[in-house]
């Protein structure tokens, strides 16, 4: 029997004690006003018939009704005091079960807290109800005894985690992998882009009157990346990461020039060849509590393994006649990200400083002798949020922005500088969790602005392995 069960059964007993009070005050309230027998000649006479009428009035209602009114009155009492003790053995057993409530519910706050304060961001993992609650001191005996011995209806599904909200946002921006875990995360990606270019290199006398040579140019890129990286937590702040990738490009351009007579030409190029093998570090600064950001710095190292744009010849014309896979210059790019706890979503941000080193190509490429070569900087931020359906599907949304500052090159004695550019896209991802270990991920980019590439789609697979058993 529950507790508002057995408050019902008292209230219950307490209202027919207030009924038979009432019948018993009646009854008394009744005998007082009877009225007394009338003094005469023949008061003698009538008080012998009055006393016996009386006597057996009493005796036949002895007969219909039970006890005299004396002996009910009695009864009544005893009835009150009963009820009484049992009301108080009630309300001793109702301020009991609170107190084992009140210490229940502050064991639950206590380890809810003392995990939130002592553990990173990866150890929460779902882990549910049933796993706090193995730490929970055991209840009272008497706790037990009315509770159930089995589970009473469908336990409801367990609630999406910080976790499983992040996998879906862009790479290097969700939960770092805890202590002696390895991800294994190989990747496809698949970038389209195409520009229109009109050139003309000489002078205007007057509008419409141009001397000099116009080129015009239409060309279509195609890129498909294929990669393999894997991570490994050090501790469950510190981790390491590793990507190797390999790319296979194709471009058509179409190039019309305008001299003496007008030439037109179409260009096929592809190549294949490994990319620019990447490392970085992150280190998660501060500890998960509550809905307090969690702020990672991270450092990125990008090599120039891949074939760089100065080994790749050029025809009398000055058109490459092959294809780079990698920009021939070492970077360094450190930053920070942000991962925000915002029920029941989870907003990421990111900003970093893309540093590339300048070296000499001291060589002529293209029929021009290039010198020291200074690429562009970049700045680049992101941001955005991820949220969770349920714990194997989640999504996000975001915008990532990069400015690339102008790159300096000496090019036959003369110093050139390039334009800047601005390389912004919006972001769209989807994650599925396959199982507790292995998860698809989808990627989607698309193009804001005119130096950012139309399209971009990635596809990953990381899969998680427990290298501490």
């Amino acid at each position: 029997m529950t507790i508002q069960q057995r408050q019902k059964s008292v209230l219950g007993t307490l209202g027919c004690a207030a009924s038979l009070t009432a019948l018993a005050i009646s009854s008394q309230a009744t005998a007082a006003t009877d009225p007394a027998p009338s003094q005469g000649e023949s008061g003698g006479t009538l008080r012998q018939f009055d006393l016996a009428r009386v006597g057996s009035a009493d005796e036949r209602h002895a007969d219909r009704n039970g006890p005299p009114k004396s002996q009910r009155t009695d009864s009544t009492s005893e009835q009150l005091s009963i009820i009484a003790a049992e009301l108080r053995a009630q309300r001793e057993l109702i301020a009991k079960q609170n107190e084992i409530i009140a210490r229940q519910q502050l064991a639950i706050d206590m380890l809810t807290q003392r995990q939130l304060a002592g553990s990173d961001l990866n150890e929460l993992r779902a882990a549910g109800l049933a796993s706090a609650m193995q730490a929970i001191a055991p209840v009272s005996q008497e706790t037990t005894q009315m509770m159930p011995d089995a589970p009473v209806g469908e336990a409801p599904p367990p609630e999406p985690t910080v976790q499983s909200r992040v996998e879906a946002v862009p790479e290097g921006q969700g939960v770092l992998t805890p202590a002696g875990r390895m991800v294994l995360d190989s990747s496809f990606e698949y970038t389209s882009s195409s520009t229109n270019r009109l050139v003309f290199r000489g002078i205007e006398l007057v509008p419409g009157i141009q001397i000099g040579l116009i080129e015009a140019s239409d060309a279509d890129r195609t890129t498909l990346i294929t990669t393999l990286g894997a991570r490994y937590g050090l501790t469950n702040r510190l981790e390491l990461e590793a990507r190797v990738p390999a790319l296979y490009r194709w471009d058509r351009i179409e190039v019309a020039q305008q001299r003496d007579e007008g030439i037109v030409r179409t260009i096929a190029l592809k190549e294949r060849d490994i990319g620019d093998i990447e490392f970085a570090l992150r280190y998660q600064l501060n500890r998960a509590r509550g809905q307090n950001p969690i702020w990672v710095a991270n450092l990125r190292v990008k090599s120039d393994t891949g074939k760089s744009p100065f080994e790749v010849g050029f025809d009398e014309f000055g058109v490459a006649t092959g294809l780079s896979t990698g920009s021939g210059f070492w970077a360094v790019q450190p930053g920070v990200s942000m991962l925000l706890p915002s029920d029941p979503a989870v907003i990421f941000a990111s900003l970093g400083y893309l540093y590339h080193i300048p070296r000499n190509i001291d060589r002529e490429v293209g029929g021009a002798f290039i010198g020291r070569v200074d690429p562009g900087d970049a700045i680049s931020g992101n941001l955005g949020f991820g949220f969770a359906l349920n714990p194997r599907f989640s999504f996000s949304m975001g915008y990532r922005h990069s400015y690339i500052f102008p790159s300096t090159q000496e090019i036959g004695g003369s110093e050139e500088r390039s334009n800047r550019a601005q390389v912004g896209s919006f972001t769209f991802g989807m994650s599925y969790r396959l199982s507790p270990r292995q998860s698809v991920n989808f990627g989607f980019e698309f193009g804001a602005t005119a130096d950012a590439p139309d399209v971009a789609v990635t596809v990953r697979f990381p899969l998680s392995i427990n290298l501490r058993r």
